[in-house]
């Protein structure tokens, strides 16, 4: 009888793993057609790829407001 219950144990664990793993899997596929879509009707623009000189000034700027956070942060 106790054999019984641990083949039954390991049935609905199998049932269970593979029902997340079916659920995993359709998951992924539609979030990858959702991904293909998504860049299919809203490309990025061309403009922010090729502008690195503007790059380059946007991050100086972080890097002093994250300078000035982190000041702020520790005097008070």
């Amino acid at each position: 009888m106790d054999a019984n219950l641990v083949v039954e144990g390991l049935k609905f664990m199998l049932l269970g793993m593979g029902t997340v793993f079916l659920f995993l899997i359709v998951m992924i596929v539609s979030m990858n057609i959702m991904s293909t879509i998504i860049h299919k009707f809203f490309p990025e623009p061309k403009s922010a790829i090729s502008s690195t000189g503007n790059q380059a000034k946007d991050n100086k700027k972080i890097i002093a407001a994250i300078t000035a956070a982190i000041t702020h942060h520790r005097q008070g």
